[in-house]
Protein backbone atom coordinates (compact mmCIF):
# COMPACT_ATOMS: atom_id res chain seq x y z
CA UNK A 1 0.00 0.00 0.00
CA UNK A 2 1.21 3.46 -1.28
CA UNK A 3 2.18 5.84 2.20
CA UNK A 4 -0.04 8.59 3.41
CA UNK A 5 0.71 12.17 1.74
CA UNK A 6 0.74 14.88 4.13
CA UNK A 7 -1.36 16.86 2.59
CA UNK A 8 -4.42 16.14 -0.34
CA UNK A 9 -5.94 18.61 -3.15
CA UNK A 10 -9.28 19.40 -2.47
CA UNK A 11 -12.27 21.05 -4.57
CA UNK A 12 -13.82 23.84 -2.57
CA UNK A 13 -16.46 26.99 -3.54
CA UNK A 14 -15.33 29.71 -1.36
CA UNK A 15 -17.51 32.19 -2.99
CA UNK A 16 -20.89 31.46 -4.48
CA UNK A 17 -20.70 31.59 -8.50
CA UNK A 18 -20.22 29.18 -11.82
CA UNK A 19 -18.11 26.84 -12.53
CA UNK A 20 -15.48 28.74 -12.60
CA UNK A 21 -16.25 29.64 -8.71
CA UNK A 22 -14.43 25.94 -7.64
CA UNK A 23 -11.09 26.09 -6.59
CA UNK A 24 -7.86 23.67 -5.81
CA UNK A 25 -6.80 23.86 -2.28
CA UNK A 26 -3.86 22.20 -0.30
CA UNK A 27 -5.70 20.59 3.22
CA UNK A 28 -4.17 18.00 5.72
CA UNK A 29 -5.79 14.72 5.66
CA UNK A 30 -8.99 14.35 7.63
CA UNK A 31 -8.36 12.87 11.10
CA UNK A 32 -10.42 9.63 11.18
CA UNK A 33 -12.93 9.34 14.06
CA UNK A 34 -13.24 5.63 16.04
CA UNK A 35 -15.94 4.60 13.91
CA UNK A 36 -15.05 6.20 10.77
CA UNK A 37 -12.66 5.04 7.93
CA UNK A 38 -10.14 6.73 5.60
CA UNK A 39 -10.24 6.32 1.43
CA UNK A 40 -7.85 6.95 -1.24
CA UNK A 41 -10.20 8.26 -3.53
CA UNK A 42 -10.24 6.93 -6.66
CA UNK A 43 -13.34 8.23 -8.67
CA UNK A 44 -16.03 10.64 -7.07
CA UNK A 45 -19.49 10.89 -8.46
CA UNK A 46 -21.12 14.14 -9.60
CA UNK A 47 -24.94 15.52 -8.45
CA UNK A 48 -27.02 18.01 -9.14
CA UNK A 49 -26.97 19.14 -5.41
CA UNK A 50 -23.13 19.75 -5.72
CA UNK A 51 -23.58 22.56 -8.40
CA UNK A 52 -26.82 24.27 -5.96
CA UNK A 53 -23.67 23.82 -2.74
CA UNK A 54 -20.99 25.54 -5.90
CA UNK A 55 -24.21 28.56 -6.22
CA UNK A 56 -24.14 29.00 -2.22
CA UNK A 57 -28.24 27.50 -2.46
CA UNK A 58 -27.73 24.14 -0.58
CA UNK A 59 -25.11 24.75 2.32
CA UNK A 60 -23.67 21.20 3.84
CA UNK A 61 -25.43 20.37 7.28
CA UNK A 62 -23.92 21.75 11.17
CA UNK A 63 -20.41 20.52 11.24
CA UNK A 64 -19.84 19.00 7.61
CA UNK A 65 -16.95 20.01 5.78
CA UNK A 66 -17.48 22.78 3.01
CA UNK A 67 -15.42 20.51 0.40
CA UNK A 68 -17.51 19.08 -2.43
CA UNK A 69 -18.59 15.83 -3.38
CA UNK A 70 -21.47 13.38 -1.68
CA UNK A 71 -20.15 9.99 -3.09
CA UNK A 72 -16.70 8.12 -3.39
CA UNK A 73 -15.39 4.84 -4.39
CA UNK A 74 -11.58 3.62 -3.82
CA UNK A 75 -9.29 1.93 -1.10
CA UNK A 76 -9.40 1.94 2.51
CA UNK A 77 -6.11 3.44 4.34
CA UNK A 78 -7.08 3.87 7.62
CA UNK A 79 -9.62 2.84 10.14
CA UNK A 80 -11.13 4.12 13.25
CA UNK A 81 -10.45 1.72 16.19
CA UNK A 82 -13.86 1.26 16.60
CA UNK A 83 -14.34 -0.27 13.31
CA UNK A 84 -14.52 -4.18 13.25
CA UNK A 85 -15.44 -4.91 9.14
CA UNK A 86 -13.38 -2.34 6.96
CA UNK A 87 -9.62 -3.78 6.77
CA UNK A 88 -6.88 -1.41 5.06
CA UNK A 89 -6.71 -1.83 1.22
CA UNK A 90 -10.39 -2.79 1.04
CA UNK A 91 -11.90 -1.67 -2.11
CA UNK A 92 -15.30 0.47 -0.92
CA UNK A 93 -17.79 2.81 -2.42
CA UNK A 94 -19.22 5.31 0.02
CA UNK A 95 -22.37 7.77 0.57
CA UNK A 96 -20.91 11.44 2.30
CA UNK A 97 -22.19 13.96 3.94
CA UNK A 98 -19.31 15.86 1.84
CA UNK A 99 -16.10 16.10 1.05
CA UNK A 100 -15.76 13.93 -1.61
CA UNK A 101 -13.85 16.30 -4.33
CA UNK A 102 -10.62 15.22 -2.67
CA UNK A 103 -7.45 12.72 -2.77
CA UNK A 104 -8.76 11.76 0.06
CA UNK A 105 -12.15 11.29 2.15
CA UNK A 106 -13.43 10.29 5.50
CA UNK A 107 -16.30 8.49 6.02
CA UNK A 108 -18.81 6.96 8.42
CA UNK A 109 -17.67 2.96 8.28
CA UNK A 110 -21.44 1.67 8.25
CA UNK A 111 -22.28 4.25 5.15
CA UNK A 112 -19.32 2.07 3.29
CA UNK A 113 -20.27 -0.76 1.06
CA UNK A 114 -18.11 -2.78 -1.05
CA UNK A 115 -17.61 -2.47 -4.57
CA UNK A 116 -19.81 -5.09 -6.37
CA UNK A 117 -17.76 -7.62 -8.38
CA UNK A 118 -16.94 -6.87 -11.70
CA UNK A 119 -17.30 -3.10 -11.30
CA UNK A 120 -14.68 -0.41 -11.33
CA UNK A 121 -14.01 2.01 -8.80
CA UNK A 122 -14.89 4.56 -11.13
CA UNK A 123 -18.39 2.88 -12.04
CA UNK A 124 -18.90 2.21 -8.21
CA UNK A 125 -18.69 5.78 -7.52
CA UNK A 126 -21.41 6.37 -9.69
CA UNK A 127 -23.60 4.28 -7.28
CA UNK A 128 -23.98 5.39 -3.61
CA UNK A 129 -25.98 8.80 -3.58
CA UNK A 130 -28.45 7.31 -6.87
CA UNK A 131 -28.76 3.74 -4.75
CA UNK A 132 -29.69 5.05 -1.28
CA UNK A 133 -32.18 7.79 -2.80
CA UNK A 134 -33.95 5.40 -5.09
CA UNK A 135 -34.16 2.95 -2.40
CA UNK A 136 -35.31 4.99 0.73
CA UNK A 137 -37.56 7.03 -1.02
CA UNK A 138 -39.40 4.89 -3.88
CA UNK A 139 -38.99 1.40 -2.18
CA UNK A 140 -39.48 2.59 1.74
CA UNK A 141 -40.64 5.94 2.16
CA UNK A 142 -43.48 5.08 -0.62
CA UNK A 143 -43.19 1.11 -0.74
CA UNK A 144 -43.81 0.39 -4.19
CA UNK A 145 -45.70 -2.96 -3.89
CA UNK A 146 -45.18 -5.88 -6.11
CA UNK A 147 -47.96 -5.57 -8.95
CA UNK A 148 -47.81 -1.78 -9.14
CA UNK A 149 -46.03 0.57 -11.66
CA UNK A 150 -43.82 3.62 -11.41
CA UNK A 151 -43.33 7.03 -13.32
CA UNK A 152 -39.78 8.30 -13.12
CA UNK A 153 -39.67 12.30 -14.07
CA UNK A 154 -36.40 12.26 -15.69
CA UNK A 155 -35.75 9.06 -16.28
CA UNK A 156 -32.58 9.79 -17.98
CA UNK A 157 -30.87 11.75 -15.34
CA UNK A 158 -28.53 8.86 -12.20
CA UNK A 159 -31.45 9.15 -9.78
CA UNK A 160 -33.47 8.05 -12.84
CA UNK A 161 -31.86 5.29 -14.81
CA UNK A 162 -31.46 3.46 -11.53
CA UNK A 163 -34.98 4.05 -10.39
CA UNK A 164 -35.93 2.71 -13.65
CA UNK A 165 -33.60 -0.76 -13.36
CA UNK A 166 -34.45 -1.40 -9.81
CA UNK A 167 -38.01 -1.20 -10.35
CA UNK A 168 -37.97 -3.71 -13.33
CA UNK A 169 -35.91 -5.92 -11.88
CA UNK A 170 -37.89 -6.39 -9.08
CA UNK A 171 -40.77 -6.89 -11.45
CA UNK A 172 -42.61 -3.46 -12.05
CA UNK A 173 -44.22 -1.84 -14.88
CA UNK A 174 -42.29 1.22 -15.26
CA UNK A 175 -42.64 4.39 -17.37
CA UNK A 176 -40.35 7.62 -17.89
CA UNK A 177 -40.11 11.21 -18.83
CA UNK A 178 -37.85 12.42 -20.77
CA UNK A 179 -36.40 15.54 -23.12
CA UNK A 180 -35.27 14.03 -26.48
CA UNK A 181 -35.40 11.23 -28.52
CA UNK A 182 -32.03 9.67 -27.18
CA UNK A 183 -32.53 9.59 -23.81
CA UNK A 184 -36.13 8.14 -24.36
CA UNK A 185 -34.43 5.64 -25.51
CA UNK A 186 -31.93 5.16 -22.89
CA UNK A 187 -34.84 4.92 -20.79
CA UNK A 188 -36.47 2.20 -22.79
CA UNK A 189 -33.47 0.07 -23.53
CA UNK A 190 -32.90 0.19 -19.50
CA UNK A 191 -36.42 -1.43 -19.07
CA UNK A 192 -38.98 1.16 -18.92
CA UNK A 193 -42.00 0.01 -20.96
CA UNK A 194 -42.44 3.61 -22.61
CA UNK A 195 -40.36 6.50 -22.39
CA UNK A 196 -42.46 10.03 -22.94
CA UNK A 197 -40.58 13.14 -24.69
CA UNK A 198 -42.35 15.62 -22.21
CA UNK A 199 -41.52 18.26 -25.21
CA UNK A 200 -43.63 16.93 -27.42
CA UNK A 201 -46.07 14.75 -25.79
CA UNK A 202 -48.14 14.60 -22.04
CA UNK A 203 -47.46 12.04 -19.44
CA UNK A 204 -50.98 12.65 -18.15
CA UNK A 205 -52.12 10.65 -21.36
CA UNK A 206 -49.66 8.45 -22.33
CA UNK A 207 -49.61 7.15 -18.95
CA UNK A 208 -53.62 7.06 -19.01
CA UNK A 209 -53.61 5.09 -21.62
CA UNK A 210 -50.90 2.67 -21.45
CA UNK A 211 -52.75 1.66 -18.13
CA UNK A 212 -56.54 1.46 -19.53
CA UNK A 213 -57.41 4.98 -17.32
CA UNK A 214 -56.28 3.42 -14.37
CA UNK A 215 -52.93 5.57 -13.75
CA UNK A 216 -49.49 4.85 -12.11
CA UNK A 217 -49.24 3.88 -8.57
CA UNK A 218 -46.39 5.70 -7.98
CA UNK A 219 -44.20 9.00 -9.25
CA UNK A 220 -40.72 9.81 -8.70
CA UNK A 221 -40.61 13.97 -8.95
CA UNK A 222 -37.62 15.24 -8.95
CA UNK A 223 -39.37 18.28 -11.00
CA UNK A 224 -42.15 19.30 -8.47
CA UNK A 225 -43.24 23.42 -9.66
CA UNK A 226 -46.69 22.93 -12.01
CA UNK A 227 -45.89 19.08 -12.82
CA UNK A 228 -47.53 17.97 -9.21
CA UNK A 229 -50.65 19.18 -10.26
CA UNK A 230 -50.62 17.28 -13.58
CA UNK A 231 -49.15 14.01 -11.53
CA UNK A 232 -52.09 14.06 -9.24
CA UNK A 233 -54.10 13.53 -12.61
CA UNK A 234 -51.52 10.47 -13.76
CA UNK A 235 -52.05 8.72 -10.40
CA UNK A 236 -54.37 5.52 -9.79
CA UNK A 237 -56.53 5.66 -6.88
CA UNK A 238 -54.16 5.59 -3.54
CA UNK A 239 -51.62 6.66 -5.58
CA UNK A 240 -47.97 8.10 -4.13
CA UNK A 241 -46.01 10.96 -5.54
CA UNK A 242 -42.32 11.07 -3.92
CA UNK A 243 -40.72 14.45 -4.12
CA UNK A 244 -36.94 14.84 -3.89
CA UNK A 245 -36.11 17.93 -5.84
CA UNK A 246 -38.21 21.45 -7.28
CA UNK A 247 -36.38 21.64 -10.68
CA UNK A 248 -39.77 22.95 -11.86
CA UNK A 249 -40.21 24.96 -9.02
CA UNK A 250 -40.54 24.91 -5.04
CA UNK A 251 -44.04 26.31 -4.91
CA UNK A 252 -47.46 24.46 -6.73
CA UNK A 253 -51.44 25.00 -6.53
CA UNK A 254 -52.43 21.56 -5.93
CA UNK A 255 -56.41 20.49 -5.69
CA UNK A 256 -56.96 19.09 -2.02
CA UNK A 257 -59.84 18.17 -2.91
CA UNK A 258 -59.06 15.41 -5.59
CA UNK A 259 -56.42 14.09 -3.14
CA UNK A 260 -58.90 13.77 -0.28
CA UNK A 261 -61.41 12.25 -2.72
CA UNK A 262 -59.00 9.55 -4.39
CA UNK A 263 -57.11 9.05 -1.45
CA UNK A 264 -53.70 10.42 -2.71
CA UNK A 265 -50.41 11.29 -1.04
CA UNK A 266 -47.63 13.66 -1.66
CA UNK A 267 -43.96 13.15 0.35
CA UNK A 268 -41.18 14.35 0.32
CA UNK A 269 -38.12 13.98 1.87
CA UNK A 270 -33.70 14.84 1.32
CA UNK A 271 -31.48 12.77 1.99
CA UNK A 272 -27.59 14.66 3.74
CA UNK A 273 -29.37 15.71 6.54
CA UNK A 274 -30.43 12.37 7.57
CA UNK A 275 -28.23 10.26 10.70
CA UNK A 276 -26.22 7.78 10.51
CA UNK A 277 -28.06 5.26 12.06
CA UNK A 278 -30.87 5.84 9.26
CA UNK A 279 -27.99 5.87 6.26
CA UNK A 280 -26.74 2.62 7.72
CA UNK A 281 -29.79 0.95 8.05
CA UNK A 282 -30.53 1.76 4.20
CA UNK A 283 -26.70 0.54 2.94
CA UNK A 284 -27.55 -2.42 5.09
CA UNK A 285 -30.57 -3.12 2.52
CA UNK A 286 -28.95 -2.50 0.06
CA UNK A 287 -26.04 -4.87 0.18
CA UNK A 288 -28.67 -7.65 0.84
CA UNK A 289 -31.39 -6.85 -1.87
CA UNK A 290 -29.91 -4.48 -4.40
CA UNK A 291 -26.03 -5.87 -4.67
CA UNK A 292 -26.65 -9.18 -5.73
CA UNK A 293 -28.32 -7.60 -8.66
CA UNK A 294 -25.29 -5.42 -9.21
CA UNK A 295 -22.84 -8.28 -9.19
CA UNK A 296 -24.85 -10.26 -11.55
CA UNK A 297 -25.12 -7.23 -14.68
CA UNK A 298 -28.86 -7.46 -13.59
CA UNK A 299 -28.54 -3.85 -12.84
CA UNK A 300 -25.69 -1.43 -13.89
CA UNK A 301 -24.32 2.12 -13.02
CA UNK A 302 -24.84 4.29 -16.53
CA UNK A 303 -21.95 6.52 -17.17
CA UNK A 304 -22.41 9.70 -19.20
CA UNK A 305 -18.74 10.50 -19.30
CA UNK A 306 -15.38 11.48 -16.73
CA UNK A 307 -13.23 13.58 -15.82
CA UNK A 308 -9.99 14.23 -14.48
CA UNK A 309 -9.81 15.85 -11.16
CA UNK A 310 -8.32 19.01 -12.70
CA UNK A 311 -11.47 19.24 -15.08
CA UNK A 312 -13.80 19.50 -12.81
CA UNK A 313 -14.87 22.83 -13.29
CA UNK A 314 -15.51 21.31 -17.33
CA UNK A 315 -17.44 17.98 -15.45
CA UNK A 316 -19.71 21.03 -13.47
CA UNK A 317 -20.32 22.63 -16.94
CA UNK A 318 -21.31 19.09 -18.79
CA UNK A 319 -23.66 18.25 -15.50
CA UNK A 320 -25.50 21.72 -16.06
CA UNK A 321 -25.76 21.27 -20.12
CA UNK A 322 -28.53 18.79 -18.85
CA UNK A 323 -27.80 16.79 -21.99
CA UNK A 324 -26.41 13.83 -20.09
CA UNK A 325 -27.80 10.00 -19.93
CA UNK A 326 -26.63 8.15 -16.59
CA UNK A 327 -24.09 9.92 -14.15
CA UNK A 328 -20.75 12.11 -14.56
CA UNK A 329 -17.49 10.95 -12.54
CA UNK A 330 -14.44 12.15 -11.69
CA UNK A 331 -11.37 10.46 -12.04
CA UNK A 332 -8.36 10.97 -9.65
Amino acid sequence: MQPLAASMQVVRAPEPGDADALVFESHPLPKVGDQDVLIRVGAAGLNRLDIFQREGRYPPPRGVTDVLGLEVAGEIVAVGKDVSRWQLGDQVCALLPGGGYAEYARAPADLCLPIPCGLSQTQAAALPEALYTVWSNVFQRVALQPGETLLVQGGASGIGTTAIQLARVFGHRVFATAGTAEKCQACVDLGAERAINYHSEDFVEVVREATQNRGVDVILDMVGGNYLLRELKALADDGRICLIAFLGGAKAEVNLAEMLRRRLTLTASTLRSRDIAFKAALARELEQQVWPHLASGAVKPVLHRTFAFSDVADAHRELEAGQHIGKIVLQM
